[in-house]
């Protein structure tokens, strides 16, 4: 390759990188349904976020990939985003394990019948996997909305909330926390949360995260810190979606 062409070459490349938009994923480009190709995952990455990543349903995944619930992926497990099309929004992943993957049971210990005293097992923070949208959704900040849902061009996949830095971010519906971290572009700091089998939340651009992956919230418990990580302004994005597909949060949150 010739100088003056690799010269044209990285001009170019720092032109497109200057007109990216802080905000990638309200870019139409970004973070389309993906059907073919795979996914070596990373440290970090969750199948959720993986599904995000590619916006795609995290049982549909599963499903292609013989993955049983808790739907644990490990790091430089080879994901297929092929979609074969075996799976259903209305079908469910089988829950037996994989044959080169044999889940090992925990040894089981010797019950004393003298004791009295029940033995009390915790219990999972989602009970029902319907495909009803939880039943109390809450505002996860009370900020003025700066930028509303849009399905056309490069609308918002969700909303934009203003806020100050460090104001609290709080969970808008009870669920579990399945994805905590800073590997999807454009959403720096961000918290995933599935509140049923087909309801996700997230919430973007956050300066601290609060809560671990696999801990359970109830709706308004602190989740993060507002922040501006991922953007050019101190916000909150937060995405509503149902079966991988980003749906207007405002349908599902209180009238203020």
């Amino acid at each position: 390759m010739s100088r003056p062409l690799r010269l044209f070459l990285c001009v170019l490349v720092l032109a497109l990188l200057s007109c990216t938009s802080p905000d990638i994923y309200q870019d139409p480009s970004f973070n389309p349904p993906v059907r073919w190709g795979s996914h070596r995952v990373q440290p970090g990455e969750s199948l959720y976020s993986i599904a995000w990543r590619y916006g795609r349903d995290f049982r549909e995944l599963a499903a292609e990939n013989d993955i049983a619930a808790p739907y644990k992926v490990y790091p430089d497990q080879l994901i297929t985003l092929e979609d074969t099309g075996a799976w259903k929004p209305s079908s469910t992943v089988s829950s037996k394990p994989r044959a080169q993957q044999p889940v090992k049971k925990p040894p089981q210990r010797p019950v004393s019948i003298a004791s009295n005293k029940k033995t009390q097992t915790a219990k999972p923070a989602i009970t029902k996997h319907t495909g009803k949208a939880p039943a109390l959704w809450r505002w996860p900040h009370a900020g003025p909305i700066i930028e509303g849902f849009s399905n056309a061009g490069y609308g918002s996949k969700g909303l934009d909330i203003a806020g100050k830095e460090g104001d609290p971010v709080v969970a808008a519906a009870a669920g579990e926390v399945v994805y905590a971290g800073s590997g999807l572009l454009g959403y720096g700091r961000l918290v995933i949360i599935t509140h049923n089998e087909e309801f996700l939340s997230a919430y973007a651009h956050n300066s601290k995260i609060l809560v671990a992956e696999g801990g359970t919230v109830k709706a308004g418990d602190p989740i993060a810190e507002m922040g501006s990580s991922g953007t050019n302004r101190v916000k909150l994005h937060f995405e509503v979606r149902k079966r991988g597909v980003p749906v207007d949060p405002m349908a599902y949150l209180p009238k203020r």
